[in-house]
């Protein structure tokens, strides 16, 4: 497919720190593109100077076939963005608003088709500070959507939200996939990127370390899986690290946990164990490497650290 967005060796400093460095990747059309990273990474300062907010130092941003930082007002016309926070007048409606929008952009879509689409009519005319955080931000999203953009960035689109709201933007964003939109996405739930993105890239300390799919990314884990499971009486730990293919046993909070080369073998050996020892299975779970494990070993910080 078509690359929408192409992003070579971008660079940002701020005195003699080096924000970014060297960072590169593209996007396809009807892909949407996670970048993941622990604060401080790099991230917000990569994305910033995509969608010219800030002057990089260095390197080439190309949207649509334009470049981006010698054309930004041309780039501006053909792409939307979501960030962390709108800021609108707390007495402005969802369709002054839009109407407001549609007046920096040479071609938009209709008011009227937007408020449907993301279940406003029945707000249009309220005050923005009456909204709940999920209805400000399906108008965050129909503000960026506004000018029909071929590139969308969310930064961040369901921080904050509750599961529900959570969910219903989860089929927005898959919606401008199967428009054929790039969507570039940013989030700090980890299960959240896995379930929607084509690909992830992981930045830190400045530099794209690994990208690839969700499923690429989780089979270059170190980790092991894990058989985590509960019994009617306590454990030997002893006998337990003799099972086939059993690399460490461990208690935790969720139960006796046992990390494995060889899963089959591991639960046929402990099935027989149990049924030596006449020991009653109450729970088993088998737990497989998660993109949450990779994102650890690569940085040493959970995503939401």
């Amino acid at each position: 497919m078509a690359s929408k967005v192409v992003v070579t060796d971008l660079v940002k400093t701020y005195g003699s720190m080096q924000a970014v460095r060297g960072v590169s990747f593209e996007i396809s059309d009807g892909e949407i593109f996670g970048l993941l990273g622990p604060n401080g990474a790099g991230k917000t300062s990569t994305l910033e100077c995509v969608v010219g907010l800030r002057d990089p130092d260095g390197g080439r941003v190309e949207i649509c076939g334009v470049d981006a930082i010698r054309q930004p007002k041309e780039v501006r016309q053909r792409i939307g963005a979501v960030l962390q926070h709108t800021a609108l007048q707390d007495q402005i409606t969802p369709r002054e608003a839009l109407q407001l929008f549609s007046s920096f952009y040479r071609r938009t879509a209709k008011i009227e088709t937007l408020l449907e689409r993301f279940q406003l009519n029945d707000k249009a005319d309220v005050y923005f500070n009456t909204l709940s955080g999920g209805q400000r931000q399906r108008l965050a999203i129909a503000l960026a959507v506004l000018n029909e953009p071929e590139f969308l960035l969310l930064d961040e689109p369901t921080a904050g939200l509750d599961p529900q709201s959570r969910r219903d933007l989860h089929s927005i964003i898959q919606q401008m996939r199967t428009e054929g939109r790039a969507v570039l996405l940013t989030t700090h739930y980890i299960e959240e990127a896995e379930q929607l993105c084509d690909r992830i890239a992981i930045i830190d300390h400045g530099k794209i370390i690994t990208c690839g799919t969700p499923r690429e990314l989780i089979s270059r884990a170190q980790a092991m899986p894990r058989i985590v499971l509960h019994t009617a009486q306590p454990l030997d730990a002893g006998k337990l690290g003799r099972l086939c293919g059993v690399q460490g046993v461990e208690q935790a909070s969720e139960g006796c946990v046992i990390s494995t080369s060889k899963v089959s073998d591991s639960v046929i050996d402990l099935i027989k164990y149990l049924e030596s020892d006449r020991n009653e299975l109450l729970d088993l779970h088998i737990k497989k490497p998660s993109l949450e494990d990779v994102f650890i070993e690569l940085t040493g910080r959970k995503l939401r650290d």
